[in-house]
């Protein structure tokens, strides 16, 4: 800031610069999660298309759509801000878990379905705490 280098009038202050970003990451947020939402429902079309040339309903198929549900209700926990939006990654990991363990069925090894039904139990405490953290 000497006579030969007046300062810039230009330029945006720390503030405002602050508010830009944080106003361009909520744009990109947004953006993306329309993304999501638009793909899920897609996935959600293929799935019922394939569901109705097979003619029949399997459990796997029920599983996937709680899938597809928790994922939408995520996003509209997100934009309401009613309930828990850090709960529903942990209801989507516990029916992808069921879902799993269903898929393998008589194929996988008994250790192994202890260890899915104790990664179960966990993210089942994990919600619990979750939840009643954020309801004080």
């Amino acid at each position: 800031m000497t006579p030969d280098n007046p300062p810039d009038e230009t330029a945006l202050s720390p503030k405002s610069r602050d508010a830009a970003a944080e106003k361009l990451f909520s744009w990109v947020e947004k953006f993306l999660l329309l993304i999501t939402t638009m793909m899920t429902l897609a996935a959600v079309a293929v799935e019922v298309a394939s569901v109705i040339e097979r003619g029949t309903i399997e459990l796997a198929d029920l599983l996937l759509m709680f899938l597809y549900t928790e994922v939408i209700g995520m996003i509209a926990v997100y934009y309401t801000g009613k309930g828990s939006f850090f709960a529903f990654p942990i209801f989507i990991a516990i029916t992808a878990i069921a879902r799993l363990i269903v898929l393998q069925g008589k194929d996988m090894a008994p250790e192994n379905v202890l260890f899915d039904s104790g990664a179960i139990l966990l993210l089942a405490l994990a919600a619990v705490v979750i939840s009643r953290f954020r309801s004080e």
